[in-house]
């Protein structure tokens, strides 16, 4: 006999792009569906999509592939807000979903959710993963924008955050990754804010002692300007320590990329993980701190910002976060002479399976759960 469908669920998501194709969308609609739930993921289409998946995914083509037609686009965009209406207006599969997840990083595809929620008459819960507001100046939500486009990113900007707060203040329910980000929300829309913090894939990310034939501080992700002094901070401290079998290993996507599917072999064969923020950056918490806290490696934070990233360090006992130079020294020597011991480092993390995605999963569900079973 069939196990009983629970739900139907619409997940409305930003593009997924290589090489991770948004790990938190993906985890979510896999567990979703072994729960038991029929889920559909509607999302507009760049690239193909390669990853395996156990649910239909709804793809839509809204650009030619010109620039002329993106030139016009954008710009009506801007005016109109053509990008969200034309997802939302070329969906329609026939089915009553009971709930629409909207997921995603920027004020697309917010308003195509609301406009389907709405037509569907079903609840709407946002998932807000970044916010213009979370770094000075915009700098990491328009980092990819091309030198023209920069005199209109003031523009760009106060026309996304207000149809974004548009779209919040007529959710039902909003999920969000830190809570900064969670308090900051609380005062754009009186819908229930709940933290749902980014995490770690539990088959992928995981504690394996590997010994190495070099101590090796790794990085691996995009680097932004704004993290470039933090960097040349470690950089001067390991010259200043003199051991050549301390090496620092930088992986971004434009030099050295590592393949996803061997982000954990990499973090395993590291010595020492690095995260690189900013006092002036507030709620990030980067995908590669639950990555390496997964793998149990230890985590050299600079410098501290002095807020949620290192408050989750220290409550994981995952590492340091700081940017005193002795207290950097003091920290990779202690890890190195571990690593010369037994040729691995393993930190002793605390808390670990709480931010699993197999847990942040279980607690979306609830709040799925709370607001279907109120529409009933």
């Amino acid at each position: 006999m069939a196990n009983k469908c629970l739900g139907h669920i619409l997940v409305v998501s930003d593009p997924p792009a290589a090489p991770g194709y948004l790990p938190r969308v993906r985890y979510l609609c896999d567990f979703l569906v072994r729960k038991g739930y029929d889920v559909k993921l509607l999302t507009e289409i760049y690239e193909p999509l390669d990853f395996k998946h156990n649910y239909p995914i709804h793809l839509l083509r809204l650009y030619s592939g010109s620039t002329f037609d993106w030139l016009i686009k954008t710009v009506w965009t801007l005016l109109t807000d053509w990008h969200n209406r034309a997802l939302a207006n070329q969906f329609d599969d026939g089915i009553q979903y009971d709930v629409v997840l909207c997921t995603t990083f920027s004020d697309f595809p917010l308003g195509a959710a609301r406009r389907i929620a709405q037509r569907l008459n079903v609840p709407l819960i946002c998932d807000i993963r970044d916010l213009d507001e979370q770094v000075e100046d915009s700098r990491y939500q328009y980092h990819h924008r091309t030198w023209w486009t920069m005199p209109f990113r003031s523009l760009y900007r106060t026309v996304h955050i207000r149809r974004r707060n548009k779209v919040l203040r007529a959710a039902n329910a909003i999920t969000t990754v830190s809570p900064w980000h969670a308090e900051f929300i609380k005062n754009l829309s009186s819908a229930a804010v709940y933290t749902i913090y980014n995490g770690y894939d539990p088959e992928q990310f995981f504690p394996k002692d590997e010994k190495t034939d070099m101590f090796r501080i790794s990085y691996i992700g995009s680097l932004f300007e704004w993290q470039q002094p933090a960097l040349a901070l470690v950089q001067e401290v390991i010259e200043e320590l003199n051991t050549p079998d301390i090496v620092l290993d930088i992986h971004t996507p434009k030099s050295a990329p590592i393949a996803h599917n061997d982000l954990g072999d990499a973090i395993r064969q590291s010595s020492m993980m690095l995260v690189l923020t900013n006092t002036r950056t507030h709620g990030m918490l980067t995908t590669k701190f639950y990555e390496a806290l997964g793998c149990a490696k230890p985590i050299l934070c600079v410098p501290s910002d002095e807020g949620e990233l290192a408050k989750l360090i220290e409550y994981t006992n995952a590492g340091i976060a700081t940017a005193d130079k002795e207290a950097i020294k003091a920290f990779i020597l202690d890890k190195y002479n571990e690593w010369k011991a037994q040729g691995f480092t393993r930190q002793d993390v605390k808390h670990r399976e709480e931010f699993s995605r197999e847990t942040q999963c279980q607690q979306t569900e609830q709040i799925i759960q709370h607001y279907n079973a109120n529409r009933k």
